[in-house]
């Protein structure tokens, strides 16, 4: 009769064999599919090995580095290769080989080589970049001011690319209507022959620098191998001395080149470069809409207090010419009244008189027999002859 093995049983004759068949640990190649860090401080990985040509999945298994390995592991390999370890990665790591009846096989990982990663091509990449910080290359693109408004965009990428296409598309195309003048110089944007072709398409915007604002190297993602060339040295070199302000946007968010390092402003992808220039343009509008409102507001209040200031004014003038007005009738009433005591018809109605003699003011001695007298009283006139003259007294003079 045919053994009968429960599910538990089966899984462990599995793990005997496995965990038998590779007792200790092993170094494998692999590449990270996937990375995630937990939040227990254990990281959890898949590992992919490819068919021959990148032609689909040969093999697949699930890792893991346990917190206190990862702990130690991550930092060391960070900084002795100069590379994030990420999805993407070729890695050579040491493994114990775990199955599990409940999770199956998995493996236990105990350390990354960073050499490996690394490799002839990375390690020559290490040394262009510490023989241009040498040189001090590294911020002289940088150090360039960036026109506050660049209009005027010299162009580096391959005319057929889909990342010049999305560029140009995003550019112009844009929703708050800006205007650009783009002139394309064309490269060739992979392979051992890219390096020089990009150098060549910085010559010729060089020698009319005059007529550019910025100049800008972009290309659309790819392989690893494909960006190759923005990790060359004299390309980098070219990118240091360039006399305009140079923006790359290379290939896709995780993709970092020493091209990227050395240019003025780094973004990750055609389309955010292009997002990059019409932004500035919306900080400009937003800028200048902000000094709008503050001059509104600035003369909205000058306006405000020169009209209470016209209002003091316009008050003080009433108020004084009000002054002057009952000022003036009071020395205009005070002159009446003089005219009025003055008045000689009001002198006369007190019982005095004005007489004359032979048509002039006469005094006593004027007063003779014969004489013709003129006397104007408060009710009339009277004009008669004197006849005698019985006395004369004449007032002493005091």
């Amino acid at each position: 009769m045919e053994e009968k093995l429960t599910l538990l049983d089966l899984q462990e004759k599995i793990k005997r064999g496995i965990e038998g068949a590779v007792p200790g640990a092993v170094w494998v190649t692999a590449e990270i599919g996937e990375l995630n860090n937990h939040y227990s401080g254990h990281c959890y990985l898949d590992l992919i090995d490819y068919k021959e040509g990148g032609r689909g999945v040969a093999a697949k298994a699930r890792g893991v580095i346990w917190s206190n390995v990862w702990r130690m592991l991550k930092p060391y390999f960070e900084t002795t290769s100069g590379v994030r370890l990420e999805k993407g990665l070729h890695v050579l790591l040491k493994a114990q080989v775990s199955f599990s009846p409940v999770y199956g096989l998995s493996l236990n990982i105990l350390d990354i080589d960073p050499a490996f990663t690394v490799g002839e091509l990375e390690l020559r990449r290490q040394k262009a970049i510490e023989r241009l910080k040498g040189d001090g290359c590294m911020e002289m693109n940088p150090s360039l001011q960036l026109p506050a408004l660049p209009r005027r965009i010299a162009v580096v990428s391959a005319e057929t690319a889909a990342g010049y296409r999305d560029f140009m598309k995003q550019l112009h195309q844009n929703e708050n209507g800006f205007r650009f003048c783009t002139e394309l110089f064309a490269a060739q944007m992979q392979g051992d022959d890219a390096p020089q072709s990009i150098v060549s398409a910085l010559e010729r915007i060089a020698e009319r620098a005059d007529e550019f604002d910025v100049a800008i190297i972009i290309r659309g993602g790819g392989a690893a191998m494909d960006l190759v060339c923005f990790d060359d040295y004299n390309l980098a070199l070219n990118i240091a001395q360039f006399p305009l302000p140079v923006i790359t946007g290379i290939g896709h968010d995780h993709d970092f080149h020493i091209a990227d390092m050395v240019a003025h402003t780094w973004l990750k992808t055609p389309t955010a470069v292009a997002d990059f220039f019409v932004g500035l343009f919306v900080e400009q509008e937003q800028y200048i809409m902000y000094l709008f409102q503050r001059i509104s507001l600035t003369l909205t209040q000058k306006i405000s207090v020169e009209r209470q200031k016209l209002a003091l004014l316009h008050n003080s003038v009433v108020q004084g010419a009000a002054n002057l007005v009952s000022n003036g009738r009071r020395t205009l009433d005070m002159l009446q009244l003089r005219i009025n005591a003055a008045n000689p018809a009001k002198i006369l109605g007190n019982g005095f008189a004005i007489v004359a003699v032979d048509g002039k003011r006469a005094s006593v001695e004027d007063i003779r027999e014969g004489c013709r007298v003129r006397m104007v009283l408060a009710d009339g006139t009277v004009e008669f002859t004197v006849g005698e003259v019985s006395s004369v007294e004449k007032r002493m003079e005091q």
